[in-house]
């Protein structure tokens, strides 16, 4: 099954995940392109989405809200981002006061919360990991967002760097895991830069490697997915989960659990 999605260019909307596709049964993904001035208008249906502006500034408004000025960033590596969260059956008109793209992620879902916008003062950042593994990390949408299944933020790889250790979030067992579906959106600096993905289960019935480009994207059905960024290139990681328990908890792979112990000894000294 190949869980490895490629861009192809184009303007305005495109649809890089559709719901059911590799074996996911809630979220999609799109990405939105607008030059200056071009507005964009579209319906979340039945689909509750976070709009994750990557650069450039927007106005986002609909029958009951009206967010404008957003976003300060000029490209993924520069700052936290402003996103716009809008529940299921909500029509939004969206115009680009500058040049602007935007990552829309979203869950399938069936309760309506209110349109927020989550400031880039609100992020949490935290630091993961540590050696070659450590790595920044935006937490946007979390247990302190009203979201009936979205949990969303970013990872900030270094060159040479892992998002490790290798764990999984595909069996509800709390509390070791949670069933957690997710999605990577990936960018490079430069842009020509490079990435590796693994993907594989315990008994290896799914054993992948894929080779990151500047914005593939790769779905996570299940199993086990560690990222690497090359030794000279610079990765930025756009991941969102979606589930019943919408929480952070995933179990690290048996044979590197030392390390998750490493980490959290290093963090209570």
């Amino acid at each position: 099954m190949e869980l490895r999605k490629k861009y192809q260019a184009g303007p305005g909307r495109q649809q890089i995940v559709s719901l059911g596709e590799g074996g996911l049964k809630k979220s999609a993904f799109d990405l939105l392109e607008l030059k200056a001035g071009e507005t964009y208008t579209g319906d979340t249906e039945n689909f509750e989405s976070a709009f994750v502006i990557l650069s450039g500034s927007c106005h986002i408004s609909g029958d009951d809200f009206s967010f404008t000025d957003l976003g300060n960033r000029k490209d993924v590596f520069s700052g936290k981002p402003t996103t716009v969260y809008l529940p299921i059956r909500t029509g939004y008109q969206l115009t680009a006061v500058s040049d602007v793209e935007l990552a829309i992620c979203s869950a399938e879902a069936d309760v309506r919360h209110l349109p927020r916008v989550i400031k880039p003062e609100e992020v949490k950042e935290v630091e993961l990991g540590s050696g070659n593994w450590k790595r920044k990390a935006h937490f946007v949408i979390d247990q302190d967002v009203a979201s009936q299944h979205l949990f969303l933020g970013e990872t900030l790889l270094p060159p040479g760097k892992w998002a490790f250790p290798p764990h999984r979030h595909d069996k509800d067992d709390l509390p070791n895991e949670v069933d957690m579906e997710e999605v990577y959106h990936f960018r490079f600096q430069p842009k020509e830069g490079f990435g590796i993905q693994l993907g594989y289960t315990d008994d290896r019935s799914r054993d992948e490697a894929y080779l990151l480009r500047n914005k593939d994207t790769v779905l996570i059905p299940d199993g086990y997915h560690p990222v690497a960024s090359s030794p000279v290139d610079a990765l930025y990681m756009l991941w969102f989960m979606a589930g019943e328990k919408r929480l952070f908890i995933a179990r690290p792979q048996d044979q590197y659990r030392w390390v998750a112990q490493y980490d959290h000894f290093l963090k209570s000294r």
